[in-house]
């Protein structure tokens, strides 16, 4: 990476010295189908008010600065790869930069695809938290907004889009150029662009102000699976529902929703031109769980047009204030519109665990983070920025009423439109709709680290306690159930608030399993005793409420990696009631977990045994699933997921994939599970290079390429292994997506044996390509190569001797060896 890292502190000083007003921005894209063409011309006029005298920068990164013209006058142009040197400014300055950008492959910045299915080209832009200096010279912060006016010169019969309405096409040599509708005061980061011959839908939203032009977009060669209707109704009804909740009609003009290729994110916020990872696009069988996710980004990404866009967060460590009210508002939004009424339960299982996870490593950070710089911003979109902030804002609701809480968001969004704030900007206005002193809860909750457990203790005369560690306050339902022959119902539950780290319970509890939580209402990691654990391996499919079924999963899950709950126990209670599991969410997260669990936590001398068990656990829950349900695509899935390690049922899937044995009835074998089931016939050894290539001519496309990819380098042969292991470090022409592919290769059926002698090689290499790839990059290779042996010894040698390492990259390492660490732990916690 270039030295291109901005400091919270240097932000402040720019930020006091400069007032923005706005910022032309010429782009041509129209080489972008010429593939050896790898730079393009950029050009940004940007018109601020400053200090007579003083002086201050403008970022960039690309492949030149040509000229820089001060009010009027040429300037040498003074560059270091990050920062244009601008001094001499008057009151109000005019300041027009030519420059050359650079494609990207990394999905940051100004990224190109080539479809290999007709060799069409697609561009899309991708900013958070700091790339627009990729694509135009800016001013790259959230508290320096700007009305911006862009204008793209691209391949004539391309589809162009930026933030605003296009007002203006020319044709021009080469090509055409367009011209967008000024935006309103926007930060750079959410600032977008996207052209290529892009298969579009069009529809309208009619809201109380007027008609609104929507747009769904994606490949071409992706247009058949485009489910478009869908994707619009529940826009329509997101719209809608902001619309009126927050008190402001959507303001940015037109709404486009375009699925791009080789997305590093599920979505991005961007007003009027929004991004997604076109894995949205399901171009196989898809499940309800999927529907329901894609509907939840939907409305998360929608929620940040007010949260996140019409008010911004000052600096990175606000970052919380988008991201934490997106994420609670796309399970709010999905049960007040009536489009998922149980979509709590998903949130509860997959956005708490990964709370929960995230919480529990030793770099864990309050929900209101510390961010001194921008490597630091990067890495905090983790589960405490999202999932946690929106646990503890779930509490806030209930806490001050919904009322309140949408009173106080109307407040805020009208004191501070197109502004930017801090924490205390927000709850001063909950506060003043509330009636309520919010600073002990913020202390309690946002300015704190880790979580609660809570417990229950019981006496032999049936007077039982609430044991809650590291105390916070709570009001919590502590579900109380009976165990009968007909399974767990539930007799009642019962509210306290807690403070202390003991508090009585009211009612008695002999004779009754006991579930702290059971509604998911506060963030806490629920322990069960040994009379609860009984029963739920008993008759956990039983419980009726599936919000309380999610709970009882989390905490069996969370037990055995506290190495509280032996791994072949927990594979046993999966085994038992996942087939009985009518969530196909919770079933898709306890399959997903027993994987998992072998993968990392069985003790090594019986992890052989268990995937074998596991496997055919599997392959018997598929076959008897009913057809064509979720449920048996989830189990398909999981299939090739337990036989990349245990190879015990390769004649079969190699029997179905060649159409020699019936398919299991109403199972459609797609590509993606093909490939799936491939993949774990390479890593067990029992497809060549042959089989893998017959495949490819099946499935010719972007993921049957990668896939492709990651199927050759998992075949189990030291040689092949180790060349996969040098091109994800030094091939600089991968792809982001290539680049993930041939790490699962490496990686693929836990295969130490094969690559432990690279354990040396990774860590003589991590810091020299931390800083000279893009830290996107530059993170997967970090984490997704990180040596998970048997000791510690290596990772604790590496942090004690690069103590100044960047701070970044230590964290990656730190999380990592936590984590190998925890592995290890409750591997020798097995009994």
């Amino acid at each position: 990476m270039t030295d291109d890292n901005l400091t919270r502190s240097d932000a402040q000083r720019r930020a006091a010295d400069l007032r923005v007003r706005t910022i032309d921005v010429a782009l041509d894209l129209r080489g972008a189908a010429t593939l050896d063409e790898t730079f393009f011309a950029t050009r940004s006029t940007l018109a601020f008010d400053a200090t007579p005298g003083a002086e201050t920068w403008v970022d960039f990164l690309g492949a030149s600065v040509d000229a820089v013209t001060v009010n009027g006058q040429a300037r040498p142009v003074a560059w270091d790869g990050a920062r244009i040197r601008i001094d001499g400014l008057a009151e109000t300055n005019i300041v027009t930069i030519e420059a050359q950008g650079v494609y990207s492959r990394s999905g940051e910045g100004l990224h190109r695809f080539v479809d290999p299915v007709d060799d069409a080209v697609y561009l899309y832009t991708q900013y958070e938290p700091a790339d627009a200096r990729r694509v135009y010279p800016c001013f790259e912060q959230p508290d320096l907004k700007a009305r911006w006016r862009m204008r793209v010169s691209a391949p004539a019969g391309w589809e162009v889009l930026s933030n605003g309405a296009e007002v203006r096409r020319d044709e021009v040599d080469g090509g055409v150029e367009v011209e967008f509708a000024e935006t309103l005061p926007i930060s750079s980061y959410i600032t977008a662009v996207a052209a290529g011959p892009y298969h579009r839908v069009d529809s309208r939203w009619t809201g109380p102000e007027g008609d609104v032009a929507l747009g769904v977009l994606c490949r071409a060669s992706l247009a058949e699976h485009l489910d478009a209707d869908e994707i619009v109704d529940v826009t329509r009804r997101g719209l809608t529902y902001f619309s009126e909740a927050f008190g402001v009609v959507y303001p940015w003009g037109k709404y486009d929703q375009i699925f791009v290729p080789e997305y590093n994110l599920g979505a991005m916020e961007n007003p009027g031109l929004v991004t997604f990872t076109e894995a949205y696009v399901f171009r196989g069988a898809s499940t309800r769980a999927q529907h329901e996710a894609r509907a939840n980004t939907i409305l998360h990404e929608m929620a940040h047009m007010w949260f996140g866009d019409l008010v911004t967060m000052r600096w990175w460590d606000d970052l919380w204030l988008k991201e934490s009210f997106a994420d609670f508002m796309g399970s709010h939004a999905s049960v007040a519109t009536g489009l998922y009424p149980d979509a709590w339960v998903s949130f509860a299982s997959r956005r708490k665990g990964w709370a929960y996870e995230q919480d529990q490593l030793p770099t864990t950070h309050p929900i209101v983070a510390d961010i001194p710089d921008l490597q630091a911003a990067k890495l905090n979109f983790d589960g405490i920025t999202y999932a946690k902030g929106a646990s503890v804002l779930k509490q806030l609701v209930a806490y001050v009423g919904e009322e309140a809480f949408f009173a106080g968001a109307r407040r805020y969004f009208a004191d501070h439109a197109y502004g930017n704030t801090t924490l205390d900007d927000l709850l001063r206005a909950l506060e003043q709709e509330s009636g309520r002193d919010l600073r002990d809860w913020s202390r309690a909750w946002l300015l704190t680290t880790g979580m609660s457990e809570l417990s229950v203790e019981h006496d032999a005369g049936g007077e039982a306690v609430v044991v809650q560690t590291d105390p916070r306050p709570h009001r919590v339902t502590i579900g109380r159930y009976r165990e009968t022959d007909g399974g767990i119902q539930r007799v009642d539950g019962v509210g306290i608030d807690l403070a202390d780290a003991r508090t009585a319970l009211p009612q008695r509890t002999d004779g009754i399993l006991v579930i702290p939580n059971d509604d998911d209402r506060t963030y806490a990691k629920v322990r069960l005793d040994e009379a609860a654990t009984d029963g739920l391996s008993r008759s956990l499919s039983t419980i009726a409420d599936p919000l309380a079924r999610s709970v009882a999963w989390a905490a069996l899950w969370n037990a055995v990696r506290d190495g509280m709950l032996d791994t072949e126990r927990y594979l046993g209670i999966v085994a038992r009631h996942a087939r009985e599991e009518s969530h196909v969410g919770l079933l898709a997260d306890a399959l997903a977990h027993a994987n998992y669990a072998i993968a990392h936590y069985a003790h090594p001398a019986r992890r052989a045994s268990d995937a074998a068990a596991w496997l055919a656990t599997a392959w018997e829950s598929l076959f008897s699933a009913a057809p064509g349900s979720d449920a048996q695509l989830v189990w398909a899935r999981t299939v090739g997921v337990a036989a990349a390690a245990d190879g015990g049922r390769a004649r079969e899937l190699r029997e179905l994939l060649d159409g020699e044995r019936e398919a299991p009835e109403g199972l459609v074998l797609d590509a993606d599970l093909r490939w799936s089931w491939l993949f774990a016939l390479s890593a067990t050894g029992t497809a060549t290079a042959a089989d893998i290539d017959a495949e490819l001519v099946r499935d010719d496309t972007a993921k049957g390429r990668t896939a492709h990819r990651a199927a050759l380098a998992a075949r189990p042969d030291a040689a092949i292994r180790r060349a996969a292991w040098t091109a994800a470090w030094t091939d600089e022409s991968l792809s982001n997506d290539e680049l993930d592919a041939t790490i699962a290769g490496v990686r693929a059926g836990g295969r130490r044996d094969l690559i432990a002698a690279f354990d040396d090689d990774y860590f003589s290499r991590i810091e020299a390509v931390w800083r000279s790839r893009s830290i996107e990059i530059a993170r997967r290779l970090v984490r997704g190569l990180f040596p998970a042996g048997d000791d510690l010894t290596a990772s604790t040698r590496w942090l004690e001797a690069h103590a100044d390492a960047p701070a970044a990259l230590r964290r990656i390492v730190i999380e990592q060896r936590d984590q190998l660490a925890r592995d290890l732990r409750v591997q020798g916690a097995q009994r």
